[in-house]
C-alpha cells in the first residue's frame, strides 16, 4: 500500500513539475529579464503589490476585533453570524464581484458613494475593496484559531492588575497571537495576490490602469502577448513561493515555541 502511495506523490509531484516546465518552455530566462524593463510589467507588479498590501492591512484591522470576538465571547445568533462570515470564502470570486459590482451599481449603494465622491467601480480603489473582501475572512478565520488556542487565564490576570479591556487585548492578546496573526496576514495576502475574478468585476481589465499580475496576464494571454504572460505568471509564482515559504517558517516558529 505504501508504494502505492509513493507512486500518488510521484504523479503528483511530476504534475506540478510539468505545468512549470510548460511555462518555462514558452520563455527563456533572458527574455524574462528583458520584459521585466517593459513598462507594463513593471506597473502590474506594483499595483498587484500595492492592492494587495493594502488590502490585507484593511483586512487585519477590520478582522483582528471580529477574531477575538468570535472567540472570546457569546451573543445570540452567534451561530448564524458565524455562517455569515464563512460565506465569502465559499462563494467562487467571480460570484463576489458580481455581487459588489451590484451592490456598488448605481441602483443600491453607487448612488450614495458618488454623492460623496467615492468611486470603486473600475478604479484601483476596486481592486483593493475586492479583495479586501476576499482577505479579511481568512484573517478571521485563522487568527480566531489562534486566539482560542491563547489560555484565557492571562486576560483574567491582566485584568485583575487593572488593565482594561483594550490594554489586555493589545499588551497580552496581540503579542500571544504575533506568529499566527502574520501566518493569516501572510495567507492573506498570498490569495489578494493572485486575486483575479472579483477584481476583474469590479475594478476592470484596463491596462496601465487597473492591471494587476492576474489582470495582466490574462489580457496579454487573450491578446497574443504570449511571453509577457508568461512572465507575469511567473512573476506571481515567485511571489506566492517565497509567501508559502515565510508560512512555513511561521508555522515551524510557532512549533517550537510550544515546545
Amino acid at each position: 500500500m505504501i508504494r502505492l502511495f509513493y507512486c500518488i506523490l510521484v504523479i503528483c509531484c511530476l504534475g506540478v513539475l510539468g505545468v512549470l516546465y510548460a511555462l518555462a518552455a514558452q520563455v527563456g530566462l533572458f527574455d524574462i529579464f528583458q520584459i521585466l524593463l517593459i513598462k507594463e510589467a513593471r506597473f502590474a507588479l506594483n499595483l498587484s503589490l500595492t492592492t494587495s498590501v493594502s488590502s490585507v492591512g484593511i483586512a487585519m484591522v477590520l478582522g483582528l476585533p471580529v477574531a477575538y470576538l468570535m472567540a472570546r465571547r457569546t451573543f445570540p445568533g452567534k451561530f448564524i453570524v458565524d455562517s455569515l462570515l464563512d460565506i465569502p470564502m465559499v462563494m467562487t470570486p467571480l460570484v463576489t464581484g458580481m455581487g459588489l459590482l451590484f451592490l456598488l451599481g448605481p441602483n443600491i449603494a453607487g448612488q450614495w458613494l458618488q454623492k460623496a465622491g467615492i468611486d470603486f467601480l473600475f478604479t484601483p480603489a476596486g481592486a483593493v475593496l475586492a479583495q479586501t473582501f476576499i482577505a479579511t475572512p481568512l484573517i478571521i478565520r485563522s487568527v480566531r484559531a489562534t486566539f482560542e488556542s491563547i489560555d484565557v487565564k492571562y486576560e483574567q490576570a491582566g485584568a485583575m492588575l487593572g488593565l482594561s479591556d483594550i490594554r489586555v487585548f493589545c499588551l497580552i492578546v496581540l503579542p500571544m497571537a504575533r506568529s499566527g496573526i502574520l501566518a493569516g496576514a501572510v495567507l492573506a495576502w498570498a490569495r489578494t495576490l493572485g486575486e483575479f475574478g472579483a477584481t476583474l468585476m469590479v475594478a476592470g481589465a484596463s491596462r496601465m490602469r487597473t492591471e494587476t499580475l492576474p489582470i495582466a496576464v490574462y489580457l496579454n494571454l487573450t491578446s497574443g502577448e504570449i511571453e509577457l504572460a508568461v512572465t507575469c505568471a511567473w512573476l506571481l509564482i515567485c511571489l506566492g513561493v517565497v509567501l508559502f515559504m515565510a508560512l512555513k517558517w511561521l508555522g515551524v516558529r510557532q512549533k517550537a515555541l510550544h515546545y
